[in-house]
Parts: structure tokens; sequence; C-alpha cells
């Protein structure tokens, strides 16, 4: 039996065929763009490898696109069909859920597998990713604190789980220790992009704007070979900015950086539920300090009427939205919102994540596009408590936080304002005051 560098053992062919699984495992902890290609490769090398068949139809689901499903249902049909250890079907038990709607189902199995095996790291990653778009920061750090003591700076992918220390760690609020790992992650490899993401993020909630700018410029030589989190780094880099009401540095990374149609490190202008969140958000939140941004709505509003129908991911459902009212497009709209009420009615935990939470949310976009402002914060207040499940972090959640108290206050409910404002200086240590999003409700209301 061979052994990946971690030392689990796997069913694969030779020694060569365990390097390749590895070197798939690096790729996809570091963000490479080629990951995809040495999958290929390890697959060409061994097509017999259950894992190889597992990783195919797991990389498919984390498009997050509905067209993806056959594809990720035919590889589970092949990793079944080669069989493998207990531990391999057990990955394979877990893309099955995750296929049939139930990450709740897929997260509780990859814990079981980390509970045997705390140094398999793609039941780790797969776990932190699908626990993190869950919005369950709380099983996050549950996951990387019992594989932690299995660990020791000796083993390969040290540096990627104290990348996955830091994120968590941020995300339930723990900034020092978050900030410390991701640093030491950064100390090990100056090109870890998931590092350095969460180290922008201990920034971004901590209001270290100067600092933040610094670590993303320093860092950035380092990112050659970098996939499109690239972009939501520079996304990052746009929101220290707009803190800074510096709104021509935002529109510029717009242009440049995350939403480039030159770009070499994705498709041009890609649907990918990450860049049209960056690209979304970035321009809902201009247009609400009232900047202009011409016609920049319009290709991802193509986008995003192209995708109506498929609801895999809760949160990216209002940001359409945001693309379709911003160009108008109304029947669009209303076809987004009757085909996100259809697969709310389901009945599994992800069609009621949409019920509770994506479904609300999208209709206060929709409402706040058309000005009734009032509707669009009755619409919403009741699902606050539920956008976590949403997924996506703080920051990224943030916009539609920004969209509740500007509804707020354009309808004059200030009751409402009041509470935006004190959920705002609940979810950071930085005042609502110094927040670009808050400032001008917190003159206007005492909370």
């Amino acid at each position: 039996m061979y052994q990946d560098a971690q030392g689990n053992d796997l069913t694969v062919a030779s020694a060569e065929a365990a390097r390749a699984y590895d070197h798939v495992i690096e790729g996809f902890l570091k963000y490479r763009f080629d990951t995809g290609l040495r999958l290929k490769a390890f697959l060409t090398l061994d097509p017999t490898a259950p894992l190889g068949q597992v990783m195919a139809g797991c990389f498919a689901m984390l498009a997050y696109d509905h067209g993806m499903l056959a594809r990720a249902t035919t590889c589970l049909g092949r990793a079944e069909a080669l069989g493998g250890t207990a531990r391999e079907r057990a990955h394979m038990s877990a893309l099955a859920a995750w296929i049939d709607g139930r990450p709740d189902r897929a997260l509780a199995i990859w814990e079981g597998i980390n509970a045997e095996a705390p140094r398999d790291l793609l039941a780790f990653r797969l776990h932190h990713f699908c626990a993190f778009w869950m919005g369950a920061p709380g099983r996050m750090v549950g996951s990387v604190e019992r594989v932690m003591p299995g660990w020791s700076p000796e083993i390969p992918g040290w540096g990627s789980v104290l990348a996955c220390l830091c994120f968590a760690h941020e995300e339930a609020g723990l900034y020092t220790t978050a900030e410390a790992a991701g640093r030491a992650a950064i100390d090990i490899d100056q090109g870890d992009l998931w590092a350095a993401h969460g180290v922008a993020h201990v920034l971004e909630m901590q209001g270290r704007r100067s600092e933040g700018l610094d670590w993303i410029a320093a860092l950035e030589p380092n990112w050659d070979g970098g996939n499109n989190l690239m972009h939501h780094l520079w996304w990052h880099q746009a929101l220290f900015h707009l803190e800074n009401r510096d709104f021509d540095a935002v529109l510029g990374l717009y242009d440049r950086r995350f939403r480039d149609p030159l770009s070499k490190v994705t498709q041009a202008q890609p649907d990918l539920y990450i860049d049209m969140q960056n690209a979304a958000s970035m321009l809902f939140r201009l247009e609400l300090r009232g900047i202009a941004v011409g016609d920049r709505w319009r290709e991802l509003a193509d986008k995003a009427e192209a995708r109506i129908g498929d609801t895999l991911s809760a949160f990216t459902q209002p940001h359409w939205m945001m693309a379709l009212a911003a160009t108008g497009r109304g029947e669009a709209a209303k076809r987004h919102l009757a085909a996100l009420e259809d697969a709310a009615r389901g009945n599994t935990p992800h069609a009621a994540v949409l019920r509770d939470a994506a479904l609300p949310a999208t209709r206060a976009v929709a409402l706040h596009a058309e000005r009734r402002y009032d509707e669009a914060c009755a619409v919403l207040r009741p699902a606050l408590g539920t956008l976590h499940r949403l997924g996506g972090s703080h920051a990224q959640q943030d916009v539609l936080e920004q969209l509740f108290v500007d509804s707020a206050m354009k309808a004059g409910r200030m009751g409402d304002a009041k509470l935006a404002l004190e959920r705002a200086a609940g979810r950071s240590p930085v005042p609502p005051a110094r927040r670009v999003g808050f400032a001008e409700a917190a003159l206007a209301v005492a909370y």
C-alpha cells in the first residue's frame, strides 16, 4: 500500500501515482491555477485510483454550478466502481451527500474521516470550504482544532493547516489567534494565497486599512501561478480603498484587477460565483455612496440572466439580483425570484436556507432598486438573524447589512436604522461611525 505525503494509505498503482496525488492536493490547498491540469495528469497516470475520481467529482462541486452536477455524479460512479479503503469509500459517501444537496451530511462524514486520519488534507480542506459556505464558522474552528494534535511543522502541508486555522478563527472573531497563524503560514510560504487572505480579513475587520493595503502590496509579487483567489484579494484591496473613500482607486482595481476583461487568471469576465460576488457587491457598495459606475453592470447582468434557476450558491442569489435590477431587467428579475421561490420549496437544508435567507435578501435587493425602501426593509428585517446561513465572510455579508441600513434610512424607519447600527457595532470592533457604509446613519441615529 502506497501513502500520500502525510502518511495516509492510498489505493494507487505506483509510487509515481502517489506523488501525482500529492501534487494535486498541494495545488488545491495553495490555489494554483494549474490544479485542474495536475488532476488530469494524475488521472491519466492512474485512472484506477479511487481518490482521483473523488477529487474530480469534488472539484466539479466546488464550482457551485448546476451544470457541473452531472460531471460530479459520473465521477462518483466511477469511484464507487473502483472500491478502495474504508477511508476512500467514506470520501465517496461525502461526495454523494454533497451532490444530493446534503452538505451538512458531507461535513459529518469529513469530520469522521479526520477523527481517524487527522492528516487527510482532502477531507480537512473540503470541510473547511463547505462549512464556510454554510455559514458555520464554529465547525470550521472545531475541525482545525481537532486535527492540530496530529500535525507538526515537519509534515508537508503544515502551512496550509495554519492558513485554515487563521481564517476559521477570524470568522469566529478570534483575531489574535487568527493573525498569528496566518503570519506564520506566510513565513513558510510568501505565496500562500489562503493565508494572505485570512490576514487581510483580520485587518479589514479591525479597521487596519493602511496595514491591509501594505500587506497585499508586499505579497502580490509572490502570486504568480495563483488562481482567481487573487481576484478576491484585489477585491479586499478595493475594500480598504473604499473605506478610505478613495473611489477612483476602487474603480481602478475593478477594471484592471478583479474584473479585468483581459485577465490571464481566469476566462474573460468569468461567471464563477465568487467573481460575480466580488464584482456585484463592489458596484452595489459604490452606488450606495452615490458613485456612478457607468455600464459596468451590463456584463454582470448578462451572466446573471444566463444562470437564472441555478440556486446551488445561496449567497450568489442576491448578487445576481443586484445586476439584474441595476440594468432594469424587470422580467428577468421576476424569473429569478420565481426560480428561487420554486427551489425554496424543497425539503433539504439547502432549500431552507434559500427560503429563510436567500429569498428575502434577493427580494429586498429588487425592492431597493425600485425605491420601495419601506418594503425592502420590512422584507429583510425578519431574515437578519439567518443571513449568516447564506455563507460568505463577515466582510462579504456586510453588503446585505448596508442594504438594510440604507433602506431603513431612506424609509425613515429610525428604529430599524438603530437596529442596523447595533448589529454593525456587534459584528466588528470598528465603530459604525468609522465604516463607510454606516457612517451617515451613525451621525443621524443614536445607538
